[in-house]
């Protein structure tokens, strides 16, 4: 029997801009290459998981407008599913600007627009296949009310809940109780704590503590030191992999959507965790969003090499 993973989240145009450096408050840069490419976290993710062999289901929404539709039309070619996916009629389709430094290092703004108005109203048809699903993914760059409600349907049904808390902000205490897997980055694991995490450790201390509001489960990822899983009660640290990164945008993105896929086939929180490292490494080898999620064969063909332990923890991001 298939597994439907349902992804509500944000659909993005990402305008990406390589330079040197990032700019600081009044500076302006020269700029290298230029290119627009589909973004956002919802779709990020949803796009990952459908070329890892994921049955997708992809909730959402996009202003009626050219990049709204280029979208809806991406999808499609991509095998995902929009038959939930909404058209605003008045807001545009969300935007981010997006800088890359010679680092592989971002910075992104985002103009949420028709993400912003993603409403309890337009989840409301897709109740239903909600109800159904074996996974529910989401992110929050949709109104926090809507992942509220969308939580409630899920869980009042059994329905697995993976929730990647970024960007970071307050999270409801009646939200994290319902989690399944929660997969805070290191920056968003320290905004939930208030703990800052040097060293494994204080990453396990932060873990314990997210453990605290809810969540059955904590994978903290640890950009090239891999994650962190806090499961059942226990700690594994699932390494990260040697690669040559040009790009980080979305890698968390990418981690998610693989993530989701692995656990849809039966296997294990570590070796989930394991699989979706696996799949951010070859992403930020690659410059884009979308365009940088692997499909499962360059993952089983990739020769992986996991990184040394005494790389410095200071440039975890």
């Amino acid at each position: 029997m298939v597994t439907i993973i349902a992804v509500v989240g944000s659909s993005n145009t990402d305008m990406v801009i390589q330079a040197e450096h990032l700019p600081v408050a009044g500076e302006t840069i020269l700029g290298g290459h230029f290119f627009m490419n589909p973004g956002g976290k919802g779709a990020n993710q949803a796009v990952a998981a459908a070329r890892l062999g994921g049955h997708i289901i992809f909730i959402a929404k996009t202003g009626n407008d050219i990049f709204g539709k280029q979208s809806v039309q991406l999808f499609n070619d991509e095998g995902i599913d929009t038959t939930y996916l909404v058209s605003d009629p008045v807001n545009p389709s969300g935007v981010a600007l997006i800088t890359v430094d010679k680092n592989a290092e971002n910075c992104i703004v985002v103009a949420s627009g028709a993400n912003a108005t993603l409403s309890k109203n337009d989840i409301a048809p897709a109740k239903a296949v909600i109800e159904q699903s074996g996974i529910v993914l989401m992110q929050l760059e949709i109104p926090i009310e809507t992942v509220c409600y969308v939580a409630e349907i899920a869980y009042a049904k059994g329905v697995q809940i993976v929730l990647n808390p970024a960007p970071a902000c307050h999270l409801p205490e009646g939200l994290l109780k319902k989690i399944s897997i929660l997969t805070p980055n290191r920056r968003e694991a320290e905004m939930l704590t208030g703990v800052k995490l040097r060293n494994m450790e204080s990453a396990k201390l932060a873990a314990e503590k997210i453990k605290g509001l809810g969540p059955e489960t904590v994978i903290i990822t640890l950009g090239h030191k891999g994650a962190l899983v806090l499961h059942d009660n226990s700690f594994t640290h699932v390494p990260g992999f040697l690669v040559k990164a040009i790009d980080t945008t979305a890698a968390g993105d990418i981690f998610n959507g693989a993530l989701v896929v692995a656990l849809s086939e039966g296997k294990s929180v570590v070796e989930s965790t394991r699989f979706a490292c696996k799949a951010a490494a070859i992403s930020v080898m690659k410059l884009g969003a979308q365009s940088s999620a692997p499909f499962k064969l360059e993952i089983d063909s990739f020769e992986f090499h996991a990184m040394e332990n005494s790389i410095g923890w200071e440039n975890v991001e």
